[in-house]
């Protein structure tokens, strides 16, 4: 049996990237597929995998070795549950854009939401920032205050003229990093910039839509010169979380979970409660606004909705 980790996958067939960094086309068994009927795709990039080889030099994965993690969200296949992302992932890097297409903070709370459901440490990465001009900068300003004050770093970058992603080599390095997004936020040119032999297609934004135009198709793990891997996402145009219990979604929104045991009834909700910590924060301006709002949606949300405006960017 041999042991490798899933560098690209394609739906049917998958990149095996063994130690020696040889790669290596592998499939999955008929029932292997059936195991895990709540995902569209049970082996995702980042696992690491068993597999035995064909006498084409093809390979059959038998076994996913157990995950640190997983990044997920609801899919859009009515059969199907959830969509895994990345499988075993150090760190998750946000790319935000405020225009040239906007990044809506509902969309930034559900993916950091979902990071936070599996312990992941979440950077947002805010880009295109050549593109603003002074009126638009204290914008830029006014919403990574949002989130540095909650615990997440940001960070202003222009992928696009190699501005400040310096820091981006050292804190990859020796990690398996995942990047996500909207389509046109950058994801590949700033993977190019951190790499340049990797040469990934990227493509102008859409004049009619104001929206990226699809480049991505397959989720796929890039290994960089300077060290660690970074998972490059197809863009994804809204996030829908999943399985998460609503007696436990504040404990997903690290300025929530601190005031925990603060409020007047230990069960509390933060929606109609009498003397709420949270809403009490909220009221003076201690939480955002836009962050309580997120919070709401996502507690009022049917479990059982189909997302099916939550797709790939084309």
């Amino acid at each position: 049996m041999l042991e490798g980790v899933v560098i690209k996958s394609t739906g049917k067939w998958y990149q095996i990237m063994q130690a020696d960094g040889a790669v290596v086309t592998c499939r999955i068994r008929g029932k292997f597929r059936m195991d895990e009927l709540r995902s569209t795709n049970p082996v995702a990039v980042g696992d690491r995998v068993l597999f035995n080889l064909e006498n084409d030099n093809t390979g059959v994965i038998h076994t996913i070795e157990e995950r640190r993690n997983i990044l997920v969200r609801k899919s859009i296949n009515l059969s199907k549950k959830t969509q895994i992302l990345a499988a075993n992932i150090d760190r998750v890097y946000l790319l935000v854009t405020l225009a040239l297409p906007e990044t809506h903070l509902a969309f930034i709370d559900r993916f950091l939401v979902a990071a936070e459901s599996f312990r992941i440490p979440a950077t947002l990465l805010f880009n295109k920032i050549d593109i603003y001009d002074d009126e638009d900068l204290p914008i830029v300003h006014n919403v990574m205050a949002i989130y540095e004050r909650i615990g997440y770093p940001c960070h202003k970058i222009s992928a696009l003229n190699k501005e400040n992603i310096e820091f981006l080599k050292s804190e990859i390095n020796g990690k398996q990093v995942m990047i996500g997004g909207h389509s046109g936020t950058g994801k590949s040119t700033l993977i190019n910039a951190l790499d340049a032999r990797l040469q990934i297609q990227t493509q102008a934004i859409s004049a009619h839509h104001l929206q990226g135009q699809h480049t991505t198709t397959f989720a796929e793990m890039h290994p960089l010169t300077s060290g660690g891997y970074i998972i490059d996402t197809p863009g994804i145009r809204a996030f829908g979380v999943i399985d998460l219990e609503k007696q436990f979604m504040s404990h997903y929104f690290p300025e929530m979970r601190e005031l925990l045991n603060e409020c007047k009834f230990h069960n509390c909700l933060h929606l109609n409660e009498p003397k709420c910590a949270v809403k009490e924060k909220v009221a003076s301006g201690e939480i955002a606004e836009s962050r309580y709002a997120s919070y709401v949606n996502l507690m009022q949300e049917d479990e059982n909705e189909n997302y099916r405006k939550d797709i790939y960017g084309d």
